[in-house]
């Protein structure tokens, strides 16, 4: 039986969107297949490993599967005008924005070995993003109620700011995507999308 489980950190530095998502797909499909074949060759398992990818990326807009592409306010060539690119992909959520400034971080876990819960799996991501900044002396919270993410000034509807964006895909209880936490992100670019879809909330870094 398997009873011990890695789990690797990666720091991948400042990298292209696609770059990584090919990556990300690469070890989440790998995992998915492991546990396939475990399932049926439970005499000879083949041990997965869990990876948390830190990286982030040139100027770039993304779709969430149930996303509305009018929540992008640019054209293709005002895109290439603001030097960022455009993907739809298959995580939960709606548009998003990730460039330089910003700490992206994709959980590839095999959940297995923790919870089958995928919203106590985003909790406990938002219990850390919310620790971390209080380690910097930055007071956050969880979203006003039916949203997503970590905020500032989080209990004041008028003044809550986004500064923790996330949206995740599993599949066989193995996770990919993750959250964007602004750090020293430049908010003009948010000015380009509706930001999760959501119109009457700002975002901050």
């Amino acid at each position: 039986s398997l009873s011990v489980h890695n789990v690797y950190f990666e720091d991948k530095g400042l990298v292209p969107y696609k770059e990584c998502w090919d990556y990300q797909l690469e070890q989440f499909h790998e995992m998915v297949e492991r546990k396939k074949w475990n399932k049926l060759n439970p005499e000879f398992p083949k041990p997965t490993e869990s990876r948390l990818i830190f990286c982030s990326h040139p100027h770039v807009y993304t779709l969430g599967k149930s996303g509305k592409e009018e929540n992008l306010l640019l054209t293709q060539s005002e895109l290439k005008i603001h030097g960022a690119e455009f993907y739809h992909i298959n995580r939960g959520g709606d548009i998003t924005y990730h460039g330089p400034g910003q700490i992206v971080g994709y959980p590839i876990f095999d959940l297995d070995f923790f919870f089958h819960d995928i919203h106590k799996f985003i909790d406990k991501l938002e219990d850390a993003i919310i620790a971390t900044l209080a380690e910097y002396g930055i007071e956050a919270g969880r979203g006003p109620k039916g949203f997503t993410g970590v905020w500032i000034d989080w209990e004041n509807p008028e003044k809550a700011r986004k500064i923790c964006a996330f949206g995740m895909h599993t599949s066989r209880w193995v996770t990919m995507h993750g959250f964007a936490l602004n750090v020293n992100t430049d908010l003009e670019y948010y000015k380009h999308i509706i930001p999760c879809g959501i119109d009457d909330k700002a975002v901050t870094s």
